[in-house]
Formats: structure tokens, C-alpha cells, sequence
């Protein structure tokens, strides 16, 4: 009578639809004479092409945290490149670093853009990704980066930015924006000011941009990072994690790339 039980078990297990894994790897391309290493994930159980989402990092580098968002896109059903724009993955330790990464690259926009394209090729020559569906999200430093590849017309449907940099250009520089943007700001964050923000969304109506941006109450810089508690009372920085702030910031980050890859070509 246990055997007939057992094998009844494995025959309905066996009957089951496959369980969703999200299949994660280390991926290594090139960006000019310069080796790049990210991380690509996608879940193995969903059919056919997606679309892809490029990750673009903290000043910290290319660690975990990027890793960890692009395992949450996966599981969502999305390809996501967690991409290096340093240069083979070296990551920071002190702030004194990380600035001196983030300045070299995102001081640089023709480095920047080469980087940054490197990697979108890369993601979307992945057989799980539909090519005419990209979009791409960053934090903090990844946020400054993703906004001006959108202003620099990269080939994106879509980007979002986290607790990121918003550098709003003069007029003279002010181009078209095609690409959906969102943005997910600290209210309380000292770096990004109201002056900045009240130009920042002049600057994108005058680019025609599809623009939304939301501020949190009571976050402040890295509100979506639970290792920011830690680093800015290492580093004396206005850094801290806020639960509330990180859902909410990723509720609407599904909804926003749910609508913008419902649209019809």
C-alpha cells in the first residue's frame, strides 16, 4: 500500500509544469580593448523571447546589489544584464574610490555610451531576448547613467532611475526623448535639490519626454539598498535604507515596464 502511495506521489509530481528557475551567468564581453564582466539571469521556464533589462550599478561597481535586481527581473520574466561600466568588474570599497570610478566613466560620455552600448548589444544578442525590447534601470550612479543614455537616444524603450543623479542640461543640449522615463527619488535625499529637480522636469518637457518622477517621503540617498544603513555609518554619509520607500519604488518599477512592453510597436 506505501509503494502504490509513493509511486501515485511521483507520477503527480512528474505531472506538474516544470518549476520557474532563474538561471544566472557570468557573462564577459568588450567594450574597445576594455574586458567587461556582468551577470545575466532569466528564468528558464518561460517560453520564447522577452523582453531585456540592463542593470547599471552603484559607484560601488559591479557586486551583489546589481546582481540581486537582475535576479528580481528574471523572476518577473524579464532577461536582465547586470552590466560593469568599469571595466573588468572591479568594484569600490571607500567612497574615495567609487568617486574616482564614477568620475572617469560618467565624466566621459563617449566612454560611457560605448560601455554602456557594449553591454545593451550584448543583452540583446541573448537568444531569450526580443531585440526590439530593451529598457534599462540604475541606481545612484546607475541612475545618472541610464537618464543620459536616454537623452543621448540609446535604443531603449524605457529607463528608471533609482535615488540617482539627475544633471539637467541647458537648453542648448536639450534633445528629443523617445524612451519612457522614470524616476524614483528620495525626498530627503541632500544630493539631488529642488532646484534640480524643478529643471530636470523643464528640461524633459522641453524634450518631449514621457516623464514621471515620484518623491518619498522621509528617504534619503540609497533608499533601496539594505547595505546602506551600514555604509553610511561607516563612511559618514546621508545614506539608509527605507522598506517602505523600496517596495513601493519596485511596485512601480512592474508597473511601469508592464505598460511600456504592453504597447503595440
Amino acid at each position: 500500500m506505501m509503494r502504490l502511495l509513493l509511486t501515485a506521489a511521483v507520477l503527480f509530481l512528474l505531472s506538474l509544469p516544470m518549476l520557474a528557475k532563474v538561471v544566472g551567468q557570468e557573462v564577459t564581453y568588450s567594450a574597445g580593448d576594455v574586458t567587461m564582466k556582468g551577470y545575466l539571469a532569466y528564468d528558464d521556464a518561460v517560453e520564447g523571447q522577452r523582453p531585456g533589462v540592463l542593470v547599471v550599478h552603484e559607484w560601488w561597481g559591479h557586486n551583489p546589489y546589481a546582481r540581486k535586481r537582475a535576479d528580481m527581473l528574471a523572476e518577473m520574466g524579464y532577461t536582465a544584464l547586470a552590466l560593469d561600466m568599469y571595466g573588468d568588474g572591479k568594484t569600490a570599497d571607500h567612497p574615495k574610490d567609487a568617486m574616482a570610478f564614477a568620475s572617469a566613466v560618467g565624466g566621459n560620455m563617449a566612454v560611457a555610451r560605448a560601455r554602456f552600448d557594449a553591454a545593451l548589444k550584448t543583452l540583446q544578442e541573448h537568444p531569450t531576448v526580443d531585440p526590439t525590447q530593451t529598457a534599462a534601470i540604475g541606481y545612484c550612479f546607475g541612475g545618472g547613467i541610464v537618464l543620459n543614455m536616454a537623452r543621448e537616444g540609446a535604443d531603449l524603450d524605457a529607463v528608471a532611475s533609482f535615488h540617482g543623479s539627475l544633471n539637467p542640461r541647458p537648453d542648448s543640449l536639450v534633445k528629443p526623448i523617445s524612451a519612457r522615463i522614470l524616476v524614483c527619488n528620495g525626498a530627503d535625499d541632500p544630493f539631488v535639490t529642488q532646484e534640480q529637480i524643478d529643471a530636470f522636469k523643464e528640461e524633459m518637457g522641453k524634450a518631449g519626454a514621457d516623464m514621471s518622477i515620484f518623491n518619498f517621503p522621509g528617504a534619503v540617498h540609497a533608499f533601496t539598498n539594505p547595505d546602506a544603513d551600514e555604509s553610511g555609518k561607516k563612511f559618514g554619509l546621508p545614506l539608509a535604507y527605507n522598506q517602505s520607500a523600496d517596495e513601493k519604488s519596485w511596485e512601480m518599477l512592474t508597473a511601469f515596464l508592464k505598460t511600456t512592453f504592453a504597447k503595440p510597436k
